[in-house]
């Protein structure tokens, strides 16, 4: 999973996180290319990235993503609910998905 950086975006653990609408995805070999309609930005979520935005089709919350990505890939839980939350603060900066506090 790659590193997507801190932002001052906070997610707690029982969030309801889904996508917004008005994002288009598409895969292209194997990755997940996403383009935002409101914004007119194009971003590659990788093969992870891809399989995040997938599960986010329902509302689920920061812990179920990351118990989905770690039965699924080969990565560490505390490594990978780091790289979830920096994956979905991104996505929030970015105006991708939706967030409901607990």
């Amino acid at each position: 999973m790659e590193a997507w950086g801190d932002t001052a975006v906070a997610i707690d653990a029982g969030c309801a996180i889904w996508r917004r609408e008005g994002c288009l995805a598409s895969e292209m070999r194997g990755e997940t290319i996403l383009f935002s309609l409101g914004s007119g930005k194009y971003y590659n979520l990788g093969v992870v990235g891809g399989r995040i935005w997938e599960l986010l089709e329902a509302p689920r919350g920061a812990l179920d993503l990351t118990d989905a990505l770690t039965a699924e890939f080969d990565v560490e839980r505390e490594r990978c609910a780091r790289q979830v939350d920096g994956f979905l603060r991104m996505l929030l900066r970015e105006a991708l998905i939706e967030v409901r506090p607990a």
